[in-house]
Formats: C-alpha cells, sequence, structure tokens
C-alpha cells in the first residue's frame, strides 16, 4: 500500500473503502467480482506504489451489465415517474455533497492531482450537474404541431429515452465527467453502463455505492471497470447499447465511431484539443498571468481545453512572459493530498514518459526552455511546469501533449493570429485577452472553437454547453444541448375525423 495513506489527513473513511478488499464490479444493484477474476491495480502517482485492487471487466462482465441496464430500462425505471427521477437525482447529490471530503480525497490519491483542486472544482460542479439535470427531468416537453395535412389532426411531439447508454469516462476528470454523461441520461429516463478508466476507477465505484444509498433502482447505472481494449471495445459494438457518450483521445474517438456503425448507435465525443490563448497590448497583464498559470497547469495540464498554446503580442511579449515564467517557476509540487501542493504528479509513468518525450522533441527541433522540460519530483510521475519558446510548425506547438507544457508565440497581426489560432485539426476552446470588448467579440467569433473565454479560463457551469469543432468531438455535453443526445423525438398523429 501506497504510504501516501500515512498522511494524517487521510480519512478513516477513505481507509477503510481502500482497504476493504478488491473493488468490485457494479451489475444489476449488486456488486459482484468479474466473471474472469481477473484483477488489476490502481497506483498511485505521487509514489509509484499500489492503491487499491480492482476486478477487471471484460466481454462477458459488459454483457452482464447491459442486460441489466436493459431490464431496468424496459421494467421499474420506465414506469418511475419524471418527478421522481428528479427526487432521486437530487437526493444523490444531496449524498455527495455529504461525502464530498472523503470523495475529493479519493480523487486526489487516484488522479494526483491537488486536494485544493478536487475539493473546490471537481466534486462541487459534480454535485451542481445532478442538481442541475434533476431539474430538467420534469421539463422534457414536446410540442403540438400546426399541420397542414387534409383532414383534422391532432399532431404533437414527446421526447423518450434513447435506451441503454455506455458512458466511457476518461481519467483527468473521473467523478466530474461521470456526472456530465450520467445526469442528463437519467434525467432522460435512460439507464446506463459506466465504464471508468482502469487508471482511476475508486470514485466511480464510490459513487456507485451512493446510488443505492440514494435507492436507484438496480440495473439503472452499472458500473464496469476495465481497459479499452476488452471492457470499452464490448461496449462501444454492443448491439443492445443504443448510445455511446465518451471522453477521451481523438484517435479512440475515431475507433468508437467505427464500432457503433454496424448498429447506428447515436455518439457524443468530446475528444482532444489544442487550444490558442490569445493575449493583446491592452489586456490587463496581472490577470492575464494568473489566467495563464490556469490555462495550461490548472489539473498538471491534463486536460482537454489546455490553453496550451500561448499568443503573445510583441508589444507586451517580454512583460507577460516574464510573470508567466516567473510563476511557472514558483508552483509547489507535491503530493496531491497535501493541502500546501499546487501541482501534483502527471497520472501514470507510461503517461510521464510521453509528456517528456514531447519536451525533448520540441527542444530537438529549436525550441527554447525557460522553464521546466524535466522530471520532477523522482518517486513519482512529476514533470516540472515547462514554459517553451517556439514555432507554429513545431510539434510541441501543433499536438496535444496532455501535460504541463507551454508553448509561447510572438505574433503583431490581428488576422494573422486568427488564421494561425485555427490552423490546427481541434476546436475545443480558446481564450482572449484584451480590455477592447468589440474586438475580442470579433475574434471570438472568428475563432473554431466550441467555447471561447473572453479574459478568463476554463470557466465552466451547468448551465453552459461543452464540446468541440473539427477534430474537437461531436456534440455537446451540458446544458439543455446535453438532452436533444439522450432523447429521441417521437411524432404522433392523431386522426380526429
Amino acid at each position: 500500500m501506497t504510504k501516501t495513506l500515512e498522511n494524517p489527513i487521510v480519512s478513516g473513511n477513505v481507509r477503510n473503502f481502500l482497504n476493504h478488499g478488491p473493488k468490485k464490479l457494479f451489475i444489476g444493484g449488486r456488486w459482484v467480482p468479474s466473471q474472469s477474476e481477473k484483477t488489476f491495480t490502481t497506483v498511485d502517482p505521487a509514489t509509484g506504489e499500489a492503491l487499491a485492487t480492482v476486478y477487471e471487466a471484460e466481454a462477458a462482465d459488459v454483457e452482464a451489465a447491459v442486460q441489466a441496464a436493459r431490464k431496468a430500462l424496459e421494467g421499474p425505471w420506465s414506469r418511475i415517474s419524471p418527478a421522481e427521477r428528479a427526487r432521486l437525482l437530487w437526493k444523490l447529490s444531496d449524498l455527495i455533497e455529504k461525502h464530498a471530503d472523503e470523495l475529493s480525497q479519493l480523487e486526489s490519491l487516484d488522479t494526483g492531482k491537488p486536494l485544493t483542486e478536487t475539493s473546490t472544482f471537481d466534486v462541487p460542479f459534480t454535485v451542481d450537474h445532478f442538481r442541475y439535470f434533476a431539474g430538467w427531468a420534469t421539463k422534457l416537453t414536446g410540442e403540438t404541431l400546426p399541420v397542414s395535412f387534409p383532414g383534422d389532426y391532432l399532431a404533437y411531439t414527446r421526447r423518450e429515452p434513447v435506451g441503454v447508454v455506455g458512458a466511457i469516462v476518461p481519467w483527468n476528470f473521473p467523478l466530474m465527467i461521470a456526472s456530465w454523461k450520467l445526469a442528463p441520461a437519467l434525467a432522460c429516463g435512460n439507464t446506463v453502463v459506466l465504464k471508468p478508466s482502469e487508471l482511476t476507477p475508486l470514485t466511480a465505484i464510490r459513487l456507485g455505492e451512493l446510488m443505492q444509498e440514494a435507492d436507484i433502482p438496480p440495473g439503472v447505472v452499472n458500473i464496469v471497470p476495465g481497459y479499452g481494449r476488452t471492457a470499452g471495445a464490448a461496449l462501444t459494438g454492443h448491439p443492445e447499447v443504443n448510445k455511446i457518450t465518451f471522453t477521451g483521445s481523438t484517435a479512440v474517438g475515431r475507433e468508437i465511431v467505427r464500432a457503433s456503425a454496424d448498429s447506428f448507435k447515436r455518439v457524443t465525443l468530446e475528444l482532444g484539443g489544442k487550444s490558442p490563448n490569445i493575449v493583446f497590448p491592452d489586456a490587463d497583464i496581472d490577470a492575464v498571468a494568473g489566467g495563464i498559470m490556469m490555462s495550461i497547469f490548472f489539473n498538471q495540464g491534463e486536460v482537454c481545453c489546455a490553453g496550451s498554446r500561448l499568443y503573445l503580442h510583441k508589444q507586451i511579449y517580454d512583460k507577460v512572459l516574464s510573470a508567466v515564467v516567473d510563476r511557472a517557476k514558483a508552483i509547489r509540487q507535491g503530493v496531491g493530498i497535501d493541502p500546501g501542493t499546487q501541482m501534483g504528479p502527471l497520472v501514470s509513468e507510461q503517461h510521464m514518459n510521453r509528456v517528456l518525450g514531447y519536451i525533448e522533441n520540441g527542444i530537438q527541433e529549436g525550441a527554447k526552455v525557460l522553464a521546466g522540460a524535466e522530471r520532477g519530483l523522482q518517486a513519482g510521475y512529476f514533470v516540472k511546469p515547462t514554459v517553451l519558446e517556439a514555432r507554429d510548425d513545431m510539434t510541441v506547438a501543433k499536438e496535444e501533449i496532455f501535460g504541463p507544457v507551454l508553448a509561447v508565440l510572438p505574433f503583431e497581426d490581428l488576422s494573422d493570429v486568427i488564421r494561425r489560432a485555427n490552423a490546427t485539426e481541434y476546436g475545443l476552446a480558446a481564450g482572449i485577452w484584451s480590455k477592447d470588448v468589440k474586438k475580442a467579440i470579433q475574434v471570438a467569433h472568428s475563432l473554431k472553437a466550441g467555447t471561447v473565454w473572453v479574459n478568463g479560463y476554463s470557466l465552466l457551469d451547468p448551465t453552459s454547453p461543452w464540446g468541440g469543432f473539427k477534430q474537437s468531438g461531436v456534440g455537446r455535453e451540458m446544458g439543455q444541448y446535453a438532452l436533444e443526445h439522450f432523447t429521441e423525438v417521437k411524432s404522433v398523429w392523431v386522426n380526429l375525423t
């Protein structure tokens, strides 16, 4: 067991959860071992030591979970009123809030991210998402239609659940992104098979326990931790899964689209990004420096919308860059569970080596190192906050690194920076920093991105849609736009003659 658990801040509830035998799959309202009885180990990224043992779901387990979801969909869940669905979601949100400290610690231990982030961002936003969509359960209305077909008809529409939803969640925000998928799916009357990442399955498992406590009927949510090549592939290819909602890499997104083709599954994908952050000469420099820190070093840079391409106008280039470098060098790295930690380790050794490989490649291509560019603490998977002066044609300025690596690029001309910002296969998010509101709005309208922040970064709310242009995804999560992806519209005609 990892030495991190010796930290006195770790609660007794977290210790008990981690020490209580291998974590089981949640299928049909029961906690069961995988049929193969295979297990895997989830590792503490701060030390590389074992954190917990988890049963590994494979195709047979996914089959059982899908059948349990189908049974619940066609049985008790279909007879529960919208108001009752809302009550159950609200009860679940209350339980998450009640256990917020425990969930924050568990998320920090499993992902490596700072406790200050999980307690102020991940868990509160999870609560907010369940409450927001609880409110939608009673508001999924159709409409009457003024048809002109000869005769006398009552024509109207209904919104009905899509069916069994396969939800695949990444390792960077395991609990919060699970709520992005579960909350709207359940509010609309669907049932769900949730596959958390094998790297960070623990809060999903604890969430299943809270769902039992909330009296959500058996089979409505099933949780099958496992690997993408086995459990994930079985879920995306299953003919009785009606929809897949996935957050992860663009490469895996392509595989999911192919796998869904045979049965024409509905698919929502939130994929990669290489987001531009553009700073104009009239921007508030102090606010910009803080915003840049948030855009690239929050969550160790393991964020799909990270502002990893920083475009600085030449008039303020040196001043802003100096402030960014100074702040990057001052970031305190350490074990995520320590309240003094500002940046934790990356999620795994493999991912750490991938990020370090990108940095080395950038240096070989001529990038100038201004901060970091090396491992941090040696005990775990730490990479120091890295700032590189780069060019647009360099790999570090083109490909998603998914780590604390910032490529800084100068510009002078407005139209040129817009062109360069859009010269990417991605289109998830972008940032603009300027006191000139007219100019900021014009630039926002010109950028090919699903979300554009002006004088801020990484601003999220359950009411605001989230998703990308181009190869950053298909569809939207959050807000009422998410409901469109979890319902089917049925048109009904009644002949009144």
